[in-house]
């Protein structure tokens, strides 16, 4: 009798313990991939940004055509930027500085690029020029609010990996800490649009 009341007690533990370590795994892989969504919610945006650029280079070429050193810098930061994407698998704090410098030089390039319609009227009035940049001022929005919402992510995710006892099985099973988007250095500081 008393061997089969260790036992069917070990059976309970082990139950129990097989049920917690279950609804971890599944509770971790749940807000791994909130996480990853937010991320691709985040690329997508920065992706409309990209495809509103050439609209707004060809509307500003017609009316400022000599200005061709800002046009061609905001085709190259633009195209740096495409090219940067960041993988949920394979990102590190180097990839994700990386991808935020590249968008970054971005933003300062469309900068420039809407700061010429102070010395062109008829550009300032053109009204696929207007409607270009309400998109790409609505789309800095979303980008913003996007990355709210993958940091959000990110914080809940490395709190369920982190916390205890979820941080014994995070290691077994390789989930691993996600990194956030941070502001970029002297972002406290309003850019200068200088020509």
């Amino acid at each position: 009798m008393k061997m089969s009341k260790t036992l069917i007690g070990v059976i309970v533990a082990i139950v129990v313990i097989g049920g917690w370590a279950i609804s971890a795994y599944n509770g971790m892989i749940g807000v791994e991939e909130e996480a990853t969504t937010a991320l691709a919610n985040v690329q997508s945006t920065y992706q409309r940004r990209a495809d509103l650029i050439p609209n707004l280079v060809e509307t500003v070429k017609g009316y400022a055509s000599h200005e061709k050193e800002t046009l061609e810098g905001v085709v190259a930061a633009r195209s740096k930027a495409t090219s940067i994407n960041l993988d949920p698998e394979s990102m590190t704090p180097e990839k994700m500085k990386q991808f935020q410098a590249a968008q970054g030089e971005l933003s300062t390039a469309l900068g420039r690029l809407i700061a010429i319609q102070e010395n062109y009227p008829d550009l300032k009035a053109n009204e696929n020029f207007r409607d270009l940049q309400v998109q790409l001022e609505g789309t800095e929005n979303r980008i913003n609010e996007a990355r709210n919402t993958y940091n959000k992510a990110v914080q809940n995710y490395n709190m369920k990996i982190r916390r205890f006892p979820n941080s014994l099985l995070s290691g077994m099973f390789g989930f691993e800490k996600m990194q956030k988007f941070e502001a970029e250095a002297g972002a406290e500081k309003a850019p200068q649009v200088k020509f």
